[in-house]
């Protein structure tokens, strides 16, 4: 009996595999399929770009809102069912995918479990929910809002290709100011690459020095062309932008979060073009009413003065001006005769004064005692005799008397002889003066 083959022992794991002992390719499939079933049904929003119905079963094609990514998807009619109202292309939806492996072909293919058209009512929650939170960090605060330069040079435009408003905007600017000047920036403004085309044109126009302001223009349509206008990105874009930025989406029922972060909105592209640039026309008739003005008020400044003029020639001081020079010429007479009157009288008090000392000194001049038969008797060392026991028999001395002085000689102490303290040498020396020359 013939012994059976050995039977070949599979790797367990596809990493365990080898060029010797491979898996066969059943084996690969089966493998995926499990794995690929594990995975969970996921809710994904997207827009439905292709739809083609076939009997029960029908066969979508999802694209991201933001982005070129694209994802087939199979639906059962039984789901389509469901909806109240009929799919269309261009459709926003939101659909709970689950992904599914064929074991005969391999092909990956992604099952519609459910679907549900996203409509208005939901957009609008949503972009009024972004504005609330774009709204607490301070986004739209009007303060963080950038003047427009009063007259700019160049102007930045972004806007769709060859579009009625970028044809709006530099026929009205043009017309308004001839000598602007623009650079445009021509890209999508509805679709899946609008926001990168806006944010990108957005960055490149900041970092132009040239650039004085930038448009961000579009000549209105339905809400749902609008939204990228809403999104975030756009958004914080604007918000950091150094140049100030004016939108001008042309929406009036429904507002996009642009024109809150925008430094100015405007209602269309034509208003964008009239709120921008300055009217030629309107600055030349308000240059030549401000000349009419200046020219009226410089008339009537110089009549004015020269009505003042003519007022002070007739006054009496500018019409016979030595007037005034006779009425000061009094005034300086009287009051230099009034000066010499006090200070005569100065002169008179301190005369009276000064001959009022004269006498008190005087009178109290040893002079005047010697004028009154009054003698000062001095010993050689021209001390004064106060006393009769200093003057000795033979004592030179000297005595002076009113009309001058004369010599003698002491006859000794005369004890006997008493006289008043204040006058004792004087009187005593006198009267033995006299005696002597007797």
């Amino acid at each position: 009996m013939a012994e059976a083959p050995e039977r070949k022992v599979l790797a367990p794991t596809a990493a365990q595999t080898t060029a010797e002992n491979p898996w066969p390719l059943q084996m690969l499939s089966q493998k995926l399929k499990a794995h690929i079933e594990k995975a969970p049904a996921t809710w994904v929003e997207a827009q439905v770009i292709e739809l083609n119905k076939r009997a029960n079963v029908s066969y979508l094609t999802l694209r991201d809102i933001d982005a070129e990514v694209s994802l087939s998807v199979t639906v059962w009619g039984s789901v389509l069912s469901r909806l109240e109202a009929p799919l269309e292309r261009g459709s926003r939806v939101v659909a709970q995918l689950k992904p599914d492996f064929w074991i005969k072909t391999g092909r990956l293919s992604m099952q519609g479990m459910d679907i549900r058209p996203v409509g208005l009512g939901d957009l609008l929650a949503r972009i009024e929910k972004l504005r609330q939170a774009l709204a607490a960090e301070g986004l739209f605060d009007p303060r963080r809002k950038k003047p427009l330069p009063l007259l700019p040079h160049r102007i930045g435009l972004i806007t769709g290709r060859n579009s009625d408003a970028m044809k709006d905007v530099l026929r009205n600017a043009s017309l308004r100011w001839p000598a602007v000047e623009f650079e445009v920036r021509e890209v999508a403004v509805q679709g899946v690459n609008a926001v990168s085309g806006v944010i990108a044109a957005l960055e490149e126009l900041d970092h132009d020095p040239r650039v004085d302001v930038i448009v961000i223009a579009r000549g209105g349509g339905s809400l749902e062309d609008l939204l990228p206008f809403s999104h975030e990105s756009l958004v914080r874009a604007v918000a950091a932008a150094k140049t100030p930025v004016v939108s001008a989406i042309g929406h009036e029922a429904d507002r996009p979060l642009l024109d809150e972060v925008a430094d100015l909105r405007a209602s269309t592209p034509t208003d964008a073009a009239k709120r921008i640039v300055p009217d030629v026309g309107e600055e030349l008739q308000r240059l030549g009413q401000a000349r009419t003005q200046l020219n009226r008020r410089i008339r009537e400044l110089l009549e004015r003065e020269t009505e003042r003029l003519a007022y002070l020639r007739t006054r009496p001081v500018l019409a016979n001006p030595h007037v005034m020079l006779h009425s000061r010429t009094d005034d300086v007479a009287a009051l230099s005769s009034r000066a010499l009157t006090a200070v005569r009288t100065q002169v008179g008090r301190h005369t009276d004064q000064l001959v009022h000392l004269r006498a008190q000194v005087r009178a109290l001049s040893p002079q005047k005692t010697l004028d009154r038969g009054y003698a000062v008797v001095q010993l050689e060392d021209r001390s004064i005799v106060r006393s009769p026991a200093q003057v000795f028999n033979g004592t030179p001395l000297k005595v002076r008397v009113a009309g001058g002085d004369f010599t003698a000689q002491g006859s000794g102490p005369i004890a006997t002889h008493e006289v008043a303290p204040t006058a004792v040498a004087t009187t005593d020396l006198a009267t033995t003066l006299t005696e002597d020359q007797t």
